[in-house]
């Protein structure tokens, strides 16, 4: 099947584009900066246009009525805080795009600066960052709010005149950040393509001259030629006025946006009276999507995505209600079954991978970068569910966390605590484990203890579950909510039990990985150094007593469940490599934890699929650094709820399991199948270079596979010159996959450069087991993990069994 380049959008959403463009290009442009002095009629002209371009865009973005939209579009004077002596007072407000948040600024040649609301990872209510707390007074903190962004831009503290006004400002961005992440893929593209097109219409006339249609153009990616643009210019301008307007554009903007590939799909199927009925679209999910659904469902789909009232009534779905439901999750790669908690959460705790962090306080490198409570919050966030805390002697008896022996700044370790009990639960009930690299002195670490104790109240396990000594782990069901410290004991467990408490010697051997700083030259110490062990810090530690690891044989015969190894990636990869089978049998009995190399100075990452395979459950990586392997960790913990609990498959829990990845030889693992893809097209691609009006990327994609390794695979489509809004491949590829239990498949967009590295445009990634068949759109993320907004990839897929 031959798909010519296209893109679709519903008739209704061609509509309320043409009529929004007209309205908003007449309303918007004079509300766009701090309002300047004005007659008293000038002013009331000039509230009425702000009032009528926050209906209009409240509409079209979910909020029509609500009253927040119009207070941020008037805008108002708010503190900007960076120290407590540097406070200046700056005018901010939401530009009539409602994705964009204009400031002024006294910065030379900056007077304005704005930010996309997209760009907003949060918005926090009072004094909840690290800047608002240090720099302000707590008699403020219904004054405060603060703008978290995405990457490594800095926090904006702000400070309101008054507690109703900061009130609106946080509950207005924040309906705005949630209705714009809302709104279907669809009228996300007629938004993109509106703000495109107002920003080409440069002489704000409301018309389309025939050069404004060409900024326009490389506004949305497409590089075309004088000759085409002058045709399709021709076609559109009936009137022969020299310009595009009213339903001129609207004719423009249909011949642009037409996806010929849907018409075909669509047109295969819909076979009454040249609409899909129920019957028509339940053929469709059967063969076509390989969905076993019934009926009903079909009639769902219709009564959820049909645009049209009349069709609805009739049980039919017209090519905009079909369009409207292939861009929602039921039309996604990802399974939505498996959006939500779906595996057994009762096994115990060493049956699952673990989102893990390593160094987690760090927002960049290892040698002289910030640490920061942020950090965590971000982990956290993410779903992490083990958190690293390097834990050193601070000033006026407070210990601080930083990497020792370097450049990086110190934070305190309570206020460390702190965030943890606040962040820890929002996006997953599951446990925490707070896992301590402790350098400090005993009277510090009675501190720790104190803090943590206090801080984290009874969510903090102190004691085993039951009142009898366990042999086995607790499940992540029956952790909920709790917080689990891993780190070093004095004594075994069982003494909770005979109340025998007592030790003999207060040292213990220091952490593996502290140890490691001497092949690092951070500092020369003897790699068998003892450190002294406060009481109080040793009996926190319950299930996840650190041990040094002597081999597999010498912890299968010494080590209890409870007592667990901690390897750098150098080692684990070489076990996991040469010694597979044992190492997958180990760690059904016990917890490993791996962390990167000391000399992975700029915070990179080892891949750790070769651990996942091996059944290593704690894979600590760098969150704060975007790479290929943040991708696949990200990928490994999206299913089951993103709780960063994933059940690792049976024949790395079964006892009798002979598993080795590198051989595969017959076993329960061993399911052969077949993946067919075929990459069609995708749907605007951002610009890469921004401020360069000409430059438009040459897309390609490739798709990989990661798993055990005869499953690992890469191919490649040919690059598509001068197009990222409608590029179009229609190329066949063909995967074998051994073990889809632990396979992943990633799709990665880049921008082809014949002289020096490509570029990447986007890239999404998700386990083998949670793909679904048939035609599906593929959202696309940036370098650290957030959506693409109005941008996709569009694919079908077919999985069988290769014996």
């Amino acid at each position: 099947m031959f798909f010519r380049p296209s893109f679709q959008l519903t008739v209704n959403c061609l509509t309320r584009f043409i009529t929004g463009f007209h309205r908003l290009l007449q309303s918007t442009m004079s509300c766009l900066h701090k309002s300047p002095k004005r007659t008293k009629s000038e002013e009331q002209v000039y509230q009425e246009q702000c009032k009528k371009a926050a209906q209009e865009n409240g509409k079209r973005i979910g909020l029509e009525g609500d009253a927040d939209p119009n207070f941020l579009l008037v805008g108002g004077e708010l503190q900007k805080v960076r120290s407590s002596s540097w406070k200046r007072s700056r005018f901010y407000k939401l530009q009539e795009d409602c994705r964009t948040l204009w400031h002024e600024s006294h910065k030379t040649f900056q007077s304005n600066q704005t930010f996309s609301i997209d760009d907003i990872e949060e918005v926090r209510s009072g004094r909840q960052s690290e800047g608002l707390q240090k720099h302000t007074d707590s008699i403020v903190e219904d004054l405060c709010f603060s703008i978290i962004f995405k990457g490594r831009r800095k926090t904006l503290d702000l400070m309101a005149s008054s507690a109703e006004d900061a009130s609106r400002w946080v509950s207005g961005l924040n309906k705005v950040i949630t209705n714009m992440r809302s709104l279907s893929r669809q009228k996300t593209s007629e938004h993109w393509i509106f703000n495109c097109m107002r920003k080409a219409d440069k002489n704000k006339d409301n018309k389309m001259t025939l050069k404004e249609l060409k900024h326009f153009l490389h506004q949305i990616n497409i590089q075309v030629d004088d000759t085409y643009a002058e045709m399709l210019f021709t076609k559109c301008d009936k009137s022969n006025s020299g310009s595009l307007e009213g339903s001129e554009i609207k004719h423009f903007y249909e011949l642009l946006t037409s996806r010929e590939e849907i018409d075909v799909i669509y047109g295969k199927y819909a076979q009454t009276e040249g609409l899909m009925s129920a019957a028509n679209l339940l053929n469709f999910l059967l063969n076509e999507q390989r969905e076993s659904v019934s009926m009903e469902h079909a009639l769902q789909l219709i009564e959820k995505y049909e645009l049209d009232e009349t069709a609805k009534q009739r049980k039919h779905m017209t090519k905009d209600g079909f369009l409207m439901y292939l861009h929602q999750e039921e039309g996604l790669i990802f399974n939505p079954a498996h959006k939500e908690v779906y595996q057994d959460m009762s096994q115990p705790l060493n049956h699952y991978f673990i989102s893990s962090s390593h160094n987690t306080y760090l927002m960049e490198d290892q040698l002289k970068g910030p640490s920061s409570t942020e950090a965590y919050i971000r982990a956290l966030m993410k779903s992490c569910r083990c958190v690293e805390l390097d834990c050193w002697d601070g000033p006026n008896g407070e210990p601080v966390i930083y990497h020792g022996y370097t450049l990086t700044s110190k934070i305190l370790f309570k206020d460390v605590i702190k965030a943890i009990k606040e962040y820890s639960f929002k996006t997953s009930d599951y446990p925490v484990i707070i896992s301590l690299e402790n350098h400090c002195t005993v009277e510090q670490q009675k501190v720790m203890a104190a803090h943590m104790s206090s801080i984290l109240g009874d969510a903090l396990l102190k004691q085993p579950l039951g009142d009898q000594m366990p042999t086995n782990f607790p499940s992540p069901e029956e952790l909920k909510g709790r917080f689990l410290v891993k780190g070093k004991r004095l004594n075994k467990l069982d003494a909770a039990f005979n109340n025998n408490s007592a030790v003999e010697d207060d040292s213990v051997s220091e952490e593996d990985e502290a140890a490691d700083c001497k092949e690092n030259g951070q500092k020369p110490k003897d790699k068998k150094s003892k450190i002294k062990l406060a009481k109080e810090l040793s009996e926190l530690v319950v299930y996840c007593k650190s041990v040094h690891f002597s081999g597999f044989e010498h912890a299968r015969d010494s080590h209890a469940f409870y007592e667990m190894s901690s390897f750098k990636e150098g080692k684990a990869l070489s076990l996991a490599d040469t010694s597979a089978t044992a190492y997958v049998h180990h760690n059904m009995d016990k917890l490993s934890r791996i962390y990167p190399a000391g000399s992975r100075t700029d915070s990179s990452n080892y891949n750790p699929v070769p651990l996942w395979n091996a059944g290593c459950q704690i894979v600590a990586l760098n969150f704060q650094t975007p790479c290929k392997e943040m991708d696949l960790n990200q990928a490994r913990f999206l299913p089951n709820g993103m709780s960063g609990y994933v059940l690792k498959p049976d024949f790395q829990r079964d006892p009798s399991s002979q598993f080795d990845p590198k051989s595969l030889q017959k076993g329960p693992w061993l399911r052969k199948q077949r993946l067919h893809v075929m990459v069609i097209s995708a749907q605007q691609l951002p610009k890469l270079n921004k401020d360069k009006c000409t430059s438009i990327v040459d897309p390609l994609v490739r798709v990989e596979i990661y798993g055990v390794p005869a499953d690992v695979a890469t191919k490649e489509t040919h690059h598509i010159e001068n197009n990222g809004f409608n590029p179009m491949w229609n190329e066949n590829f063909q995967f074998e996959v051994s073990v889809p239990e632990l396979a992943m498949v990633r799709f990665v967009l880049e921008d082809y450069d014949s002289t020096s590295q490509n570029d990447r445009i986007g890239q999404y990634c998700l386990p083998f087991t949670s793909l679904q068949m048939g035609y599906r759109h593929v959202p696309l993320l940036t370098k650290r993990g957030d959506i693409i907004p109005s941008a996709g990839l569009f694919v079908h897929l077919m999985v069988v069994d290769a014996e």
